[in-house]
């Protein structure tokens, strides 16, 4: 496959037209039961902890961790992931607080118990963005609180990449191709996506950087984050080599380097 030719600002365009289709439904009830078990055997959050979701695209754990009694905000760039959001919750009866903006700029005023960043949503920008995210995570939490993240990692994702280049999805009537590399000068996995839906066709391209574990580790002990556990799968198995995915949840101990 040629590398896609992807904007440094991919994210602002790719969230549109059947890919919202596809973020709203590719992730099922079980799936989403099984991560909210995850965060809440994993992080111990008391009732009515506030929680910050980021980004929290179209509103599915949000909405859930707020059926739960805890007080949510949402928060994500895009408005029209942030409108179907708003407009489901309205129409469950489920209170949540959504904003749209952007996740490097989060609301630094340390009143968080926690923060939820999931369905690999972490690595979209480059390097200084990245830290720049986890920093102002750090900003918004209390001191003590936690962010519980799941992301590939290149140990998890280079094989898989490498030996699986295309993977096709369904998410209700939609179809969905992943055709990806990975670019070794920019640490990036490079993707394009194809959504098909009937006659209609439309394709996104998506570049997200892939950390290892001990460079991740890294950008969030700068960040002001400590006591990680590490997990390989939502039933808190302990994160190895060889394990699909990363679940990772950090503490808060400390403002973020200067």
């Amino acid at each position: 496959m040629d590398r896609p030719d992807v904007p440094g600002d991919w994210w602002t365009d790719f969230y549109s037209g059947l890919c919202l289709e596809y973020v709203r439904h590719a992730r099922d009830e079980e799936q989403s039961r099984a991560e909210l078990g995850f965060i809440q055997a994993a992080m111990g959050l008391p009732t009515r902890a506030r929680v910050l979701d980021v980004p929290c695209g179209g509103g599915r754990l949000a909405m859930e961790m707020a059926d739960l009694g805890y007080a949510v905000t949402g928060i994500d760039q895009s408005d029209a992931l942030i409108h179907a959001a708003r407009t489901e919750a309205e129409f469950r009866g489920i209170v949540v607080d959504w904003r749209q903006g952007d996740m490097r700029r989060l609301p630094e005023d340390g009143s968080y118990d926690a923060a939820v960043c999931f369905w690999n949503s972490f690595g979209y920008f480059d390097d200084a963005d990245n830290r720049e995210f986890l920093r102002s995570v750090c900003r918004s939490l209390k001191p003590g609180g936690r962010l519980a993240l799941d992301t590939p990692l290149l140990e998890t994702l280079l094989l898989d990449a490498v030996q699986e280049p295309r993977v096709w999805e369904r998410a209700g009537d939609l179809l969905a191709l992943e055709e990806r590399s990975y670019d070794h000068e920019s640490g990036r996995l490079e993707s394009s996506w194809t959504f098909i839906r009937g006659g209609q066709r439309e394709v996104r391209n998506m570049s997200i950087r892939l950390y290892t574990y001990r460079e991740l580790i890294a950008m969030l002990e700068q960040a002001g984050f400590r006591l990680h556990e590490a997990y390989g799968d939502l039933d808190l198995t302990h994160f190895e080599l060889g394990a699909p995915w990363l679940y990772l949840v950090t503490t808060k101990v400390g403002n973020p380097d200067s």
